[in-house]
């Protein structure tokens, strides 16, 4: 297990997930604004899913905070945040793009399957992972991190991979993987029966659960920030696409809270 941390690790530490959302130097103001257009850009439902601004005030930790975008959303919207990270490389950057923007933050570079002990319980109002458990080793160990600081006043927001999905899909065919680099060691998927079935094995609450998210556009296109949809997507009524992203996303949106 700890082999396969360490290959999370090295992985994520090599290419940072979102680093080439943007075309400027790394690390710039100019960089961090673009990264952020484009990752809202190609996934709108993050900031329904987020709600950033219901957070002012309010203790919010987040597992697996990457380079820092949603966690600058939060810091922008008055959180007191608070993020961990397993990769030492995208955690300095988080951590420079709250420098960049004048904000405050906790940054602690940790494993998301055993931060419990860093934290009392009830010390957050909102623990939120958007993309990352589906990469751990154990997510049973990460949900019962999050049940030993969670209470039933936590609000719990996770985003994993569905199985049930047109990417999931394309991924078996061999037309699509999991991740925009090569080789990622771990990204699982998991049907919502089965996500909710580990919620309650770990003492967690549902209050819902659905899908959303398809990638819609031609990827050789997308990576010279040319956002050209497929001709099978862009012939699509915005309701029918509406319909295909809820029955078929590759985002598994769950909220709960703690017991």
């Amino acid at each position: 297990m700890q082999d396969s941390i360490q290959q999370v690790q090295k992985f994520w530490d090599q290419r940072p997930c979102n680093l080439r959302h943007s075309s400027q130097e790394v690390g710039t103001r100019l960089y961090f604004d673009e990264v952020d257009s484009r990752r809202y850009l190609v996934e709108p439902h993050i900031l329904n899913f987020a709600d950033f601004d219901k957070y002012q005030g309010l203790r919010v930790l987040e597992l697996g905070c990457g380079i820092g975008t949603d966690a600058i959303r939060f810091a922008k919207a008055g959180a007191i945040y608070s993020g961990i990270e397993l990769s030492a490389h995208s955690l300095s950057l988080a951590k420079q793009r709250f420098e960049i923007y004048g904000f405050e933050g906790q940054f602690i570079l940790g494993n998301v399957e055993n931060f419990s002990e860093i934290f009392s319980k009830g010390e957050f109002d909102l623990i939120y992972s958007f993309g990352v458990l589906h990469h751990t080793p154990s997510i049973r160990n990460a949900l019962n991190s999050i049940a030993s600081v969670a209470t039933k006043d936590t609000e719990i927001k996770i985003m994993v991979y569905a199985t049930n999905s047109w990417k999931s899909a394309m991924i078996e065919a061999g037309l699509d993987q999991p991740e925009a680099q090569f080789g990622c060691p771990i990204a699982n998927t998991y049907t919502k029966e089965e996500i909710s079935q580990l919620f309650v094995d770990s003492g967690l609450a549902i209050k819902s659960i659905h899908q959303d998210h398809v990638f819609p556009y031609i990827i050789e296109d997308y990576l010279n920030y040319k956002y050209t949809m497929h001709p099978y997507f862009e012939s699509m009524p915005p309701a029918v696409f509406a319909a295909v992203k809820a029955r078929f996303g590759w985002h598994c949106l769950i909220q709960g809270n703690g017991l």
